[in-house]
């Protein structure tokens, strides 16, 4: 159902069962999967395509041009997939030129309140970004990472799947998968055992990980000897833990 108080673009494609609400914004080039829901005063600008089930809260600005300022005008995307939540306030916009011209995130994913998703960002699945994550130019953020309320991210950090970052932390270099991180600049704490448990990981790999990041910041080994004995674990969750920091080019937390 459209609200006759809201603006479809008639270019806009949106797909069946989609509600949008009063004063809510639905530009050209937008498409919309099915069963997205458009709460009021949503403004949702393309090139952006959107898949099935989203559901967008008031006051949300979604696809909007970015604000780096080597912008020009150039045409570039956002590309979101299924099943988000994307609360009060939230800003993502589109990519630049000087990337890959796409800002992406993944399905199921919750967005609280006031979060910010910046140019060329890369967010994967299951995450959550808590009220007020910011989250600079060409971030990349892994499957189930969990960011806390007011985290800051500097631009072209990539933080690894199943992560956890307290509150207020900023994060300024990248963050290895499974670790625990909090402070002002962000430093390791542990893994985050829990949020392995509950995703199924066996008892032996969180055990195999948590070795790993002994040897890793516990040791105080150089890190090319850490990594090098990271890869000789048989775990291949420990293996992706050391392929993670070769390819790393701010270098990691320590």
């Amino acid at each position: 159902m459209i609200d006759p108080l809201a603006f479809v673009h008639p270019d806009a494609k949106l797909g069946t069962n989609v509600s949008v609400g009063p004063w809510s914004y639905i530009g050209s080039e937008v498409t919309l999967g099915d069963d997205c829901i458009i709460e009021s005063h949503v403004v949702i600008k393309g090139p952006s395509t959107i898949g099935s089930g989203n559901h967008f809260f008031q006051f949300s600005s979604v696809g909007e041009q970015c604000q780096d300022k080597k912008y020009a005008g150039e045409t570039t995307q956002l590309i979101m997939g299924d099943n988000n939540v994307v609360r009060e306030g939230v800003t993502i916009h589109r990519g630049t030129i000087q990337d890959h011209g796409i800002t992406r995130i993944g399905s199921d994913n919750l967005l609280m309140a006031n979060a910010h998703v910046a140019h060329d960002c890369i967010v994967g699945d299951n995450c959550i970004l808590a009220n007020g994550v910011n989250l600079a130019g060409h971030v990349e953020v892994g499957d189930y990472a969990i960011l806390g309320g007011m985290v800051g991210v500097h631009q072209f950090v990539k933080i690894g799947a199943h992560t956890f970052i307290g509150a207020t932390s900023y994060v300024n270099q990248d963050v290895p998968p499974y670790v625990i991180c909090a402070g002002q600049p962000c430093i390791p704490r542990g893994i985050n055992s829990e949020g392995l448990k509950r995703r199924g990981f066996e008892k032996q790999s969180i055990l195999a990980i948590r070795r790993g990041f002994k040897t890793l910041y516990k040791q105080s080994l150089p890190l090319e000897q850490a990594v090098a004995q990271l890869k000789e674990s048989d775990d291949v969750n420990v293996q992706g833990f050391a392929q993670f920091i070769n390819q790393s080019t701010r270098g990691i937390i320590r």
